[in-house]
């Protein structure tokens, strides 16, 4: 018996012969691998369809007849409304099951997604943007929330963390590319078939593949927060678009209810026991500074894809495969640097590259910003320059967010904190098309050309990589590191 005893493999023996813990490690290792590649998937829904949305705007501003503001909208709805119900979604998952909203979020994602292909007026395209991102926000966080639990040793989470941004870089490579392709040859509407096929793979090895898992305990439900993040976000986003045109006491307003509804939040969100944002994790300065960044860098991200989508189609007159081609230097490095930056982020801490982030995205801007550049006959150096600049930049800061957002709180709350980081994301991304379209759309109202009427929004971008640079040096260090300590995270 003894003999036979021995002869079986033991994982949880100490030590021993090292062959012992493979039967038992390696199958794991392969399921954790295909749990993280179907979480990929789901990334890869939501960023490419980003990407080639914003390859198609000026087909859509020409079949719907939209203006500035419409194509900002076609972006922001689908952005503001995946801003402001991931905390929900997060929460929501982590106390119903993970694999169960993640399931529920491909299939009303997939469906959103024909509905927009179906879409007869801009303002319907719109509405159906919305079902997209209420689909949407079931992903992302509860897919990094599935992540974090697979992948619970620190350094083989920032790798994993690593691969899923490098998704974000597969998804600018080709998402302009094949957009672009798709509206040559078929039109703008065939761009949302593309997730058709994809949601419905993801949904299938969901099924079979990914376990159910939940919280030990789980946050209450909280829709007075979730109703006052909404009020925050909404009244914040359509003053910023419709600035440029709306009467100056409607962005008053606007104005008025972001501000109360901040207030509010913050102090109804301080009486409760179990709050939808816990003000708490907000004492510890890299979990505020990873906050910051992310709004910083997608916010610098999705005005830097609008600003190129019609700088490259309607100044320089590329086709919508051209343009989309043009681009290719920065998905590639996107690409190229993601991954990387969860190596460093692993093994030598974010701050490294958070600082070269933050530098290589604002000097991409400030060429950008050059005059001459931004112009039909502008050199190729120099753009192709800011091109692999900018995707350097942000294929460096992605892992750096997640990582300090995730492993800052408890993994019991790991939806809440996954919700946190991308709720982060997409109120960067909706606040830089709000805030760069606006700018836009103010300097070609006052008769400047795109050249003179961009340039201030080059330099908006700018600041958004200062930003990225001086948080990252100030959230990394010592003090950083010891408020973190005396918060208790």
């Amino acid at each position: 018996m003894a003999r036979f005893r021995s002869r079986r493999p033991r994982p949880d023996a100490p030590g021993g012969r090292a062959r012992a813990p493979h039967p038992a490690t390696e199958p794991d290792s392969r399921r954790n691998l295909l749990v993280l590649g179907i979480c990929c998937m789901s990334l890869l829904l939501v960023s490419l369809d980003n990407t080639v949305l914003n390859v198609a705007l000026p087909s859509i501003r020409h079949d719907l007849d939209a203006s500035v503001a419409g194509m900002q909208w076609a972006i922001d709805a689908y952005t503001l409304v995946l801003a402001s119900l991931l905390m929900l979604a997060g929460s929501t998952a982590d106390r119903v099951g993970r694999r169960k909203v993640f399931a529920t979020g491909l299939v009303l994602f997939t469906t959103g997604s024909l509905l927009c292909s179906l879409a007869p007026s801009l303002w319907a395209l719109v509405a159906f943007r919305t079902v997209q991102a209420v689909g949407g926000s079931m992903l992302n966080p509860v897919a990094m929330s599935i992540i974090t639990n697979t992948f619970t040793e620190p350094r083989e989470r920032a790798r994993a963390i690593g691969v899923w941004g490098g998704v974000v870089g597969i998804s600018m490579a080709t998402g302009p590319v094949v957009g672009g392709l798709l509206v040559d040859t078929v039109g703008w509407r065939s761009i949302f078939w593309l997730n058709l096929p994809v949601g419905l793979l993801a949904l299938a090895l969901t099924l079979r593949y990914v376990p159910e898992s939940r919280a030990p305990r789980p946050r209450r439900p909280d829709p007075v927060g979730q109703l006052l993040v909404i009020g925050l976000l909404g009244s914040t986003t359509y003053g910023i678009i419709e600035a440029p045109h709306a009467p100056a006491w409607v962005i008053w307003l606007c104005a008025a209810v972001a501000v109360g509804s901040l207030v509010t939040l913050v102090r109804y969100e301080r009486r409760r026991t179990e709050p939808l944002i816990d003000p708490d994790f907000f004492r510890s300065a890299p979990f505020s500074g990873a906050v910051v960044i992310a709004v910083c860098a997608f916010a610098g991200l999705s005005g830097f894809l609008f600003l190129n989508t019609l700088f490259l189609q309607d100044v320089r007159g590329l086709s919508p495969l051209d343009a989309g081609l043009y681009m290719l230097p920065m998905a590639a490095l996107t690409f190229a640097f993601a991954p990387l930056s969860g190596r460093l982020v692993g093994t030598r801490g974010p701050r490294l590259p958070l600082l070269a982030a933050g530098l290589a995205m604002g000097a991409s801007a400030v060429l950008f910003a050059w005059p001459g550049l931004i112009t039909p006959e502008g050199s190729q150096v120099p753009l192709f320059t800011a091109y692999v600049l900018f995707g350097a930049g942000f294929g460096l800061v992605n892992a750096p967010i997640t990582n300090t957002a995730v492993s800052g709180m408890p993994r019991a709350q790991a939806g809440v904190a996954a919700a946190v980081a991308s709720t982060s994301r997409q109120t960067g991304g909706t606040l830089g098309v709000a805030v760069i379209g606006s700018v836009l759309a103010g300097g070609l109202a006052g008769g400047g050309d795109f050249a003179a009427a961009s340039r201030p929004a080059w330099w908006v971008i700018a600041a958004c990589g200062l930003g990225v640079l001086a948080v990252g040096a100030l959230t990394t260090g010592r003090w950083a590191v010891s408020t973190a300590n005396r918060t208790g995270l």
